[in-house]
C-alpha cells in the first residue's frame, strides 16, 4: 500500500489509496436507453434537498471489480539450499514463490452490452506478479466472469467486458471542460469494499497537478470522500453525467482526508474508446527529465514561478536533443501553448501526436530564444522506468588549464573568496584538481570546485549537498576557480537574487541542476 504525501498520490485499492474522475458524453441512461427517465436535479439556492432520486438512477450502473492474483513473494525458507529445502516448498534456490491474493476495485458499466470502465491499477498486479481471474459484481449481487479488452498504465485505464441475458444498465461519459469550482458532484463506489457506498461533494479545483510528472498529471479535484476500494468508480455531476474516474487522494494517514482526484472526462473518453476498438494508443515524447519552476529555481534564474519547466537533462538522440534543447533551458511553451502548473510540459507533450514538428520557445541563461523540435513516440511506462539519460557528465570546452596550487597571491585570493562562499552558500569547497579528481573517479580534464563541508543549518544542507560533490557551474558559469564562484554570488547579490542555480556531479550519478539559497 502506498499513501499520498505532498503532491504524491497512492492507489486507491480495497488494499491502497488511489483514487480519480474521468467522464464521457452526457446522460445517466437505463438498460432500455429510455433518456426520458432521466431526471436531472438542479439545485435549488444552495444544496439539492437530496441526492437520493439521482442515486438512485445511477447505481445499477456502478459495479465491484475483484481479481485473483498470483503475487511473487520472497522465500523465507531457513533450509534453502540445503537438502531439506523441498519439505517447505522453497527448492534448492531458495529464489521466492508465489502466493495467492486479491484486489478489490470499483467501475461502472458504459453500455448496454456490458462495457465496463476501471483503473488499470485495479486489474493488475503491479509488476508483482499476475492477474489470474477478473470478476464484476453488479448492484444485485450477480457476479460475471470478466474479459479484459485493454488497458492504458499512462492513463491508468483499463476496459473490460461482461456478457450477460439483458443489456446491462449504463451511464455515459459527460463534459468535464464545463466543470466549475464548487459545483455539486457525487461519487458511487465500494471502499473497503463496502459496496454501494455514495459520498458527495463539490469541485475543489479543475486540472490540479500533483506534481508527478506524469504524462496525465490533471485532475479533478473533489471532497467527496473517496477511500481505498473507489478507484476505478464514477463522479457524476447533477445531471448524471461522468465528468471523472476516482483514482488518487492526498492522506497522510491512508484515509480521506477530503482531497480526492479523478481523471477528467475530457482525458478518459478517447483512450476508453481506443480501448474498446482494439487500437494502440500513442502519445508524443521530447525525451527530457523536468522539474517545476519553485521558488528557489525562479529566484536563481531571476524568472517568474510557476511558469514554464525546468530542463534537468536530455536524452541523446530523442527529439529535444535533435532540436538543439539542452540541461538548464526553461521550456516555456511548447506549440503555441504555455507551459503553466495546469498545463505541464508533459502533458502538452503527451498529447501531441508523434511525428508532429513544433514551435519550443525557451529561455537560455536569460535569453529568450525558439527551436523547433520533432516529437517522438512515448516509450512504454515499464521502459520510462528503467530510463537513464546517461550523457557525458563532463562539460565541453572553455574550462582553461589547470595551474596547480598557485603563487602565494593566488592562494590568498582563494582564501577570500572561500569565506564568502562558506558564509552566502554555506559551503566550504576547494578548486578541483587533477589529483582530487582521480581520489573522486571522475576523469581528471574535468573542471569546478569540490565541497568540503555543507553547514547542516543552510539551504545547501537542507537540499543534500554533501562532501565530495563538485560543482560545476554556476548561473550557467563554468567554474575554474573558487573565485569564479564568487564572481557568481557578488553578483546574483547585486541583482538582488535570492539563490544560485548550482550544477552539482556526484560520482557514479548525472550532473543535476540545484537552487541554492543565499544566507
Amino acid at each position: 500500500m502506498r499513501y499520498a504525501y505532498g503532491v504524491t498520490t497512492a492507489l486507491l485499492l480495497a488494499g491502497s489509496a488511489l483514487t480519480l474522475a474521468t467522464g464521457f458524453p452526457a446522460g445517466a441512461q437505463v438498460a432500455q436507453n429510455d433518456s426520458s427517465q432521466i431526471q436531472a436535479i438542479t439545485p435549488r439556492q444552495g444544496a439539492p434537498s437530496s441526492f437520493a432520486d439521482l442515486t438512485a438512477q445511477l447505481q445499477p450502473a456502478v459495479v465491484n471489480i475483484s481479481t485473483r492474483q498470483r503475487v511473487k513473494v520472497q522465500n523465507n525458507n531457513p533450509f534453502a539450499g540445503t537438502p531439506f529445502g523441498d519439505l517447505f516448498g522453497g527448492g534448492q534456490g531458495g529464489g521466492g514463490g508465489t502466493r495467492e491474493a486479491q484486489s478489490l476495485g470499483s467501475g461502472f458499466i458504459i453500455s448496454a452490452d456490458g462495457y465496463v470502465v476501471t483503473n488499470n491499477h485495479v486489474i493488475t498486479a503491479d509488476g508483482q506478479g499476475e492477474v489470474e481471474s477478473i470478476s464484476v459484481t453488479t448492484p444485485d449481487g450477480t457476479e460475471y466472469p470478466a474479459k479484459l479488452v485493454g488497458k492504458d498504465a499512462a492513463s491508468d485505464l483499463a476496459v473490460l467486458k461482461i456478457t450477460g441475458t439483458k443489456p446491462f444498465p449504463f451511464v455515459k461519459f459527460g463534459d468535464s471542460r464545463k466543470a466549475r469550482v464548487g459545483d455539486w458532484v457525487i461519487a458511487i463506489g465500494n471502499p473497503f469494499g463496502l459496496g454501494g457506498t455514495v459520498t458527495q461533494g463539490i469541485i475543489s479545483a479543475v486540472y490540479r497537478a500533483t506534481g508527478s510528472g506524469s504524462a496525465y498529471d490533471r485532475y479533478l479535484q473533489t471532497d467527496a470522500s473517496i477511500n481505498r476500494g473507489n478507484s476505478g468508480g464514477p463522479m457524476f455531476d447533477m445531471a448524471g453525467n461522468v465528468i471523472g474516474i476516482n483514482n488518487a487522494i492526498y492522506s497522510p494517514t491512508g484515509g480521506s482526508v477530503g482531497i480526492g482526484f479523478a481523471i477528467p472526462a475530457e482525458i478518459a473518453a478517447p483512450i476508453v474508446e481506443k480501448l474498446k476498438n482494439g487500437q494502440a494508443i500513442e502519445r508524443g515524447y521530447l525525451g527530457v527529465r523536468i522539474q517545476p519552476i519553485n521558488d528557489d529555481l525562479a529566484a536563481s534564474l531571476g524568472l517568474p514561478k510557476n511558469r514554464g519547466e525546468f530542463i534537468q537533462s536530455v536524452e541523446p538522440g530523442a527529439g529535444a536533443a535533435k532540436a538543439g534543447i539542452q540541461a538548464g533551458d526553461v521550456v516555456t511553451r511548447v506549440d503555441g501553448k504555455e507551459v503553466k502548473p495546469d498545463q505541464t510540459l508533459s502533458f502538452i507533450v503527451a498529447n501531441t501526436p508523434p511525428g508532429k514538428t513544433v514551435a519550443i520557445d525557451l529561455v537560455r541563461n536569460g535569453k529568450p530564444m525558439t527551436v523547433n523540435a520533432v516529437v517522438g513516440k512515448r516509450p512504454s511506462e515499464e521502459d520510462l522506468a528503467n530510463q537513464s539519460f546517461d550523457q557525458d557528465q563532463q562539460d565541453d570546452g572553455g574550462f582553461g588549464n589547470d595551474n596547480g596550487d598557485g603563487n602565494q597571491q593566488q592562494q590568498q585570493k582563494q582564501s577570500q573568496a572561500g569565506g564568502l562562499i562558506q558564509k552566502s552558500l554555506g559551503i566550504g569547497a576547494v578548486p578541483l584538481t587533477p589529483t582530487i579528481a582521480r581520489q573522486l573517479g571522475v576523469s581528471e580534464d574535468t573542471r569546478g570546485v569540490v565541497v568540503t563541508g555543507v553547514d547542516s543549518s543552510s539551504d545547501a544542507g537542507a537540499k543534500g549537498l554533501q562532501r565530495r560533490d563538485i560543482i560545476l557551474s554556476a548561473n550557467y558559469r563554468m567554474l575554474n576557480t573558487l573565485a569564479d564562484l564568487e564572481a557568481v554570488v557578488r553578483q546574483a547579490k547585486a541583482e538582488n537574487r535570492e539563490a544560485v542555480l548550482l550544477r552539482v556531479q556526484r560520482a557514479g550519478q548525472p550532473a543535476i541542476y540545484l537552487p541554492i539559497r543565499l544566507r
